[in-house]
């Protein structure tokens, strides 16, 4: 009899390197008993916001409890732990953690939950702050003791040792911060919502379905849609909306109002679900107009446009319908794969992209394939599509990226690589069309990228503050920081 074969298997770890990541989804809830059960269901529609932390502080202002942890969000709030969250206010928050064990992940994880002379505060914070370390520095010269790596403690600790009600303090503290965020806070049995001055990170307001008095903060629409929320508006850029029995109250950060508006125009390529609205645009729309544009200034022959799934379907029905090129699915997408997997030892040529997608062969064979994705970063698992495509039958690749090449670090929340490992910061496109093994790379211009986004028209809101954006960022495409940086270097959260 024959012994069975055997195979050495390997657990490996997904890190998704070759992949810009949003750090941070918040969530606030106000006015309902249920408000850590809708904080959850929120939070599960900001799941790609954050992958690596869950948690959600809720309560009446008199006492707050917390229930955070390393995981996703349907694994760190159960059902018992929503049952240990009464009160009708709530906080929550969705993290991913570029760095650091598990330890640090459990210990950094939000919304921050603490004590101090002026009560319980909890506060959530998407963002990354440029003066955190100075900040910290001059805090720990103070006295202040630190137990987490996060940014957010610096508000924390700046918040405590502040001086008067809730709202005071949250605008003395942020006074003296810079860099983006967006905050949801409570501590008085009020709910805050907060926008740093130039509206680099979204946040919206919106109210419960038949409950005058139930206010929901998010940053996408897409979590009013699960919850049964309407969407009254953006909060402004610079501004702090305090919610409490009587409604929603706006006030305006200090010296803030003539600070340039810049919204991160990298939410509309791929950050947001497609199925939010962002900066007063529909994120879905922004992309089929990116894509409409690639084509208009990447045209080249081809038979079939094949989108990189799911982050580069809505730019290659663009792109299709303006090329007059027929949009077919020909990579399919495993739904099912964890951040951690058993890989053989015996390596399987690009396996870790072949886990994730596979070539529809009938589609691709023989065919001129235009790829459509929404960003090279690294160009690794690029070249591993391309090559991908190409043994599936594909008598030509021609690669289409529906932004601007990434050449610049992000300081104002986003995970990217350092410069060097930006592929477009030291290479041409021939030269990265021969990396990734493509017959030619296409990217979308700066110019055409903006066009693209402001051809849509901002909707307006039933309020007079409704969602306007003045300006965008793109510095990870052009290297422009709206907000000085100075010598700070990117802290990887």
């Amino acid at each position: 009899m024959t012994a069975p074969m055997t195979a050495n298997w390997r657990l490996v770890e997904d890190d998704g390197a070759d992949r810009m990541r949003d750090r941070c989804g918040v969530v606030g809830v106000f006015g309902n008993r249920e408000a850590a059960n809708l904080a959850y269901l929120a939070m599960y529609a900001l799941q790609h916001r954050g992958q690596e932390s869950a948690g959600i502080v809720a309560g009446d202002g008199e006492v707050l409890r917390r229930i955070a942890g390393v995981g996703l969000v349907a694994d760190v709030i159960t059902e018992r732990a929503i049952e240990a969250l009464p009160g009708a206010v709530a906080v929550g928050h969705v993290r991913y953690a570029t760095a650091g064990s598990e330890q640090d992940k459990a210990r950094d994880a939000q919304p921050l939950l603490v004590r101090c002379q002026a009560g319980p505060i909890a506060v959530a914070h998407n963002g990354n702050l440029v003066n955190a370390d100075a900040l910290r520095a001059q805090l720990e010269e103070r006295g202040s003791i630190f137990q987490t790596s996060s940014d957010t403690e610096v508000i924390v600790h700046l918040i405590a040792t502040s001086h008067g009600s809730l709202l005071e303090r949250l605008k003395k503290s942020l006074k003296q911060v810079r860099g983006a965020y967006t905050l949801t806070v409570t501590g008085d049995g009020r709910l805050y919502g907060v926008r740093d001055p130039s509206g680099v990170r979204p946040l919206v307001l919106g109210q419960l379905n038949g409950d005058r008095q139930g206010f929901v903060l998010a940053s996408e629409t897409c979590a009013f849609d699960l919850i049964g929320a309407r969407l009254l508006r953006d909060v402004e850029p610079g501004e702090v909306v305090q919610i409490d029995e009587h409604g929603v109250h706006s006030h305006r950060l200090e010296n803030v109002d003539n600070l340039p508006h810049a919204a991160c125009i990298f939410e509309h390529v791929y950050f947001a679900r497609p199925d939010s609205r962002v900066f007063g645009r529909w994120v879905h729309e922004a992309r089929k107009s990116l894509g409409r544009q690639l084509a208009k200034e990447t045209p080249v022959p081809a038979d079939v446009v094949i989108p990189v799934p799911d982050s580069g379907v809505y730019a290659a029905m663009g792109y299709a319908e303006q090329a007059g090129i027929p949009f077919e699915m020909g990579l399919v997408r495993n739904h099912y794969v964890g951040r951690t997997f058993i890989e053989p030892e015996q390596r399987i040529r690009n396996f870790g992209v072949k886990l994730k997608l596979n070539p529809v062969r009938s589609i691709i064979e023989g065919k001129r394939v235009v790829v459509v994705d929404d960003s090279l970063v690294r160009g690794t698992t690029s070249k591993k599509i391309v090559e991908m495509v190409r043994s599936s039958g594909a008598a030509e690749v021609h690669l289409r990226i529906s932004a601007p090449p990434t050449t610049s670090p992000c300081f104002y929340g986003i995970d990217t690589p350092t410069k060097e490992e930006l592929i477009a910061s030291h290479m041409t496109v021939p030269q990265i069309a021969a990396f990734v093994g493509a017959d030619s790379v296409g990217y979308l211009s700066r110019e055409g990228l903006h066009a693209a986004v402001r051809e849509l028209p901002a909707e307006r809101c039933a309020a007079d503050l409704a969602g306007r954006v003045s300006g965008f960022c793109d510095a990870c495409f052009s290297g422009d920081y709206p907000i000085s940086i100075g010598g700070h270097a990117a802290r990887r959260r």
